[in-house]
């Protein structure tokens, strides 16, 4: 039982490890994506309002399709 205790406990580590990658790797997509953005905003090709609004479009999108089963939502994109 022991031998098994030790390994859950190896386990419990590795999966510490890739949260801590993990949460590394969102951080670092969050920082790239507020800088584009940011310069997107700077340079006037988009403003924060056509960003939102987008963003809110998308979110709806995937709200509506999170609800389907795997058989609607392959109907749905086909």
């Amino acid at each position: 039982m022991s031998k098994n205790r030790i390994h859950s406990h190896l386990d419990e580590i590795a999966w510490i490890g890739k949260l801590a990658d993990l949460q590394e790797h969102q951080y670092r997509s969050s920082l790239l994506l507020t800088a584009v953005v940011e310069l997107l905003q700077e340079k006037g090709i988009l403003s924060l309002q056509e960003i939102t609004d987008k963003a809110c479009l998308l979110e709806q999108l995937d709200t509506a399709t999170a609800g389907l089963n795997g058989s609607e939502a392959e109907t749905e994109t086909t």
